[in-house]
């Protein structure tokens, strides 16, 4: 057996049922119910604990007249845990697609700039060269979906890596593609679409419907209103679900603060105007992020470079500031 497999849970013959446990234990709170959930007795349940709590010579749970908690052991056993079930379960559903004529499944977070050109573009190419690639598509925040990659729940993500992210950042790797200008919007006939020159004062006072406080983009919304000396605007619908934005707008005079690039596709259709309006405030550069030190999957390879190659043309990334 070569020097690289020779780790602790090698010698220890660390079993999938002892990982399937802890994560059913996080779960249930109790070793009886995560027995039944796991289809064994309890008795075996408590086993198979002590069994991996002896290899690591650490209590992964505390015992509580309310139920079993994990302690600061438990929480990182339980994580890895996680991320190796996660990564069978991978390798399974490549196996089973993989029997029936596919190529694979990949997952793709995306936020909303991205979703607009870049990441339809490559899609659309990928699936002319493999029709039957599985494709899964989540566009959210980048608070939501970077956790997600570094779980291995998301084999490609397009966001941003912001400071506050902690030790996340450490568990992933970034490439920049752009910055994110941002624009008003509202509805075609609006009454202030035709107004030619239009300054943060004009519209303070208008209806809005904007990301809820707390989020990136509000914050960066009030902090460009407060540098001027104004409060921000009170008269406010709070939601970052686009398709109830762009439903708002339609109906309403509501104005919107939303991705350049979202904006541009859904005039293209006829659906919104851009406001001429100058925003003193935009969102930080979004870029590719993958796991750190995880081999991507063939598929997922595919879907990556198809997402360099479409940021190359989009943005004008050059192709090797792209590449690892």
């Amino acid at each position: 057996m070569g020097q690289g497999y020779s780790n602790w849970f090698v010698r220890a013959r660390l079993k999938t049922r002892q990982l399937l446990l802890l994560a059913a234990m996080e779960e249930e709170g109790n070793v009886r119910r995560a027995a039944d959930v796991l289809g064994m007795t309890q008795p075996a349940a408590s086993r198979l604990l002590k069994e991996l709590e002896d290899v690591l010579e650490v209590r992964l749970f505390d015992r509580t007249p309310h139920g079993m908690h994990a302690t600061l052991y438990g929480e990182v056993m339980i994580r890895h845990a996680r991320m190796v079930l996660s990564n069978l379960n991978k390798a399974q559903e490549e196996i089973a697609a993989l029997r029936v004529g596919l190529v694979g499944q990949v997952r793709i977070g995306v936020i909303a700039a991205a979703a607009a050109r870049m990441v339809p573009l490559a899609i659309g190419r990928v699936k002319e060269q493999y029709p039957l690639l599985q494709i899964w598509l989540q566009v959210e925040t980048s608070d939501v979906m970077l956790p997600l990659v570094a779980q291995g729940q998301l084999d490609v993500m397009i966001g941003r890596v912001h400071e506050q992210h902690g030790q996340l950042k450490d568990s992933v790797q970034y490439a920049p593609i752009a910055d994110e200008p941002l624009c008003v919007v509202a509805r075609p006939g609006h009454p202030l679409e035709d107004t030619a020159e239009l300054t943060m004062r004009d519209i303070v006072n208008a209806e809005w419907v904007l990301h809820p406080p707390g989020s990136v983009l509000r914050h960066r919304i009030d902090m460009a209103f407060a540098e001027l000396g104004l409060n921000p605007p009170q008269n406010v619908v709070n939601t970052n679900n686009f398709l109830a934005i762009s439903s708002l707008l339609l109906q309403s005079d509501m104005l919107a603060v939303v991705p350049d690039e979202v904006a541009r596709q859904y005039e293209r259709f006829g659906t919104l105007r851009r406001l001429a309006v100058e925003l003193s405030c935009g969102m930080d550069a979004f870029g590719i992020i993958t796991r750190q030190d995880h081999a991507l999957s063939p598929a997922a390879s595919v879907v990556l470079q198809a997402l360099r190659d479409a940021a190359a043309e989009v943005y004008g990334v050059p192709e090797g500031e792209l590449s690892e």
